[in-house]
């Protein structure tokens, strides 16, 4: 087929289920290569270099897993999707720790194997294209970001390139370090820029009514729905959907969650009707989502569902002299906006801002800089108009008392 959408390897020892699947490929535009077994997925493999592998776990020959791992070893870009009976999901998670793209659950419709090999396989590309990334001429601001550090330079490779895809972005950092404004980013510069941008933060709502605002309710859902109310999900369609500090959603929702992520549908409170939408997923925490999973707050299941395109941003004291820039820049801004004739900060100033340890990361240097700007008034900052303590001294290496004469006889 010279015009497939591309390869797959389907690995099924079922003749009957292989036969379905392989004509759920075909009409989906895919040219598919059949393997029994494991000793022939991996010489298949080897030889035709496939864009994706649809992997049966149980084969006659061997485990499913062993066959993922080893073409893991050979190939980190092929998309591997792994089918699991039902009832399995903590196996397809297994796999999808030990390298593989997504999982099926059997049975599963000719629908959902296009979605899922499609996404699978524009993620595997996108990880190539971050991957493949030369080092471009710095830039000294992305999208609202300002800062040149080149611990940034990645981030802004990464956020410009994921931006193109549907995969989910998944950001982590310190409180103010400006999650919602790489979320923000994505949006502006996917396909999906016209649509809306939905912002909820999961630990700003009460536990008992964030269900309603992301999947609304029908009047009569509890005591206060007076009306109904669409939630962020609807409000989203065709745009971004933005899941602000993720990880303190309740456990009870976030598997309500994963199954609006896997089939694009939901129920608002209340109501028995399901209804759809088309929404990208970009989520950030200020946590470590693994170790919320090991702590077992948060769903290994939808972990691995949404952590598709990591983005680590840097606290501000890893960022170097992009204090300095960051300061100015805001220190323009404050003095316009209070009618202050501040031009730039004094050496002694800028030292400051360089030995502060930031805690509060932009946030807190904002919150400075506007102190200093609505306080004073002069063509400079100087260090004491800032309103931050220097960093502590290190304390003096301790020494060994003083021997003591000994006492007479």
């Amino acid at each position: 087929m010279a015009d497939a959408k591309g390869q797959v390897l389907l690995v099924e020892d079922t003749a009957s289920l292989a036969a379905v699947y392989a004509e759920y490929l075909r009409a989906a535009g895919y040219a598919a290569e059949h393997a029994r077994s494991a000793e022939e997925a991996l010489k298949l493999a080897r030889d035709t270099r496939p864009d994706a592998v649809l992997l049966d776990l149980r084969l006659p020959d061997g485990d499913g897993m062993s066959v993922l791992r080893e073409i893991r070893r050979e190939s980190a870009d092929v998309a591997v999707v792994v089918m699991t009976a039902h009832g399995s999901v903590a196996t397809a998670v297994e796999a999808m720790r030990a390298g593989a793209s997504d999982f099926l659950v059997k049975p599963f419709a000719a629908e959902r194997l296009a979605v899922t090999l499609a996404n699978a396989i524009e993620r595997a590309a996108l990880k190539r294209e971050v991957r493949d990334l030369t080092a471009a001429r710095p830039r000294a601001a992305f999208q609202g970001f300002v800062g040149g550090a080149p611990a940034m330079q990645a981030v802004y490779r990464v956020l410009e390139t994921a931006a193109q895809s549907k995969a989910t972005v998944f950001i982590t950092g310190e409180s103010g370090t400006g999650k919602e404004l790489a979320a923000e980013a994505v949006h502006r510069l996917s396909p999906r820029r016209a649509g809306p941008f939905i912002a909820i933060n999961c630990a700003a709502i009460p536990r008992d009514l964030i269900e309603s605002e992301i999947f609304g309710h029908v009047r009569g859902a509890f005591t206060g729905a007076v009306a109904d109310r669409i939630g962020a999900a609807q409000a989203a369609d065709g745009g971004t959907l933005f899941l602000d500090e993720l990880c303190e959603m309740d456990l009870s929702l976030q598997g309500k969650l994963l199954r609006f992520i896997q089939s694009g549908t939901f129920q608002p409170v209340g109501s028995t009707q399901v209804r759809r939408t088309d929404v990208r997923f970009v989520c950030a925490t200020n946590r470590d989502p693994l170790e919320e999973v090991k702590a077992g707050r948060f769903r290994e299941d939808l972990y691995y569902r949404l952590h598709v395109v990591p983005v680590r941003l840097p606290p501000l004291r890893e960022r170097g002299e992009d204090v300095i820039a960051i300061a100015e820049a805001m220190l323009a801004r404050s003095a316009a906006e209070e009618g202050k004739q501040f031009r730039g900060f004094a050496e002694e100033a800028k030292a400051a801002l360089l030995a502060h340890r930031w805690p509060g990361n932009v946030r807190e240097l904002e919150n400075v800089v506007r102190t200093a700007v609505v306080l004073n008034d002069a063509e400079r900052v100087e260090a004491s108009m800032l309103p931050i303590r220097p960093a502590p001294a290190e304390p003096p290496a301790s020494q060994p008392p003083a021997p003591q004469p000994a006492p007479p006889r």
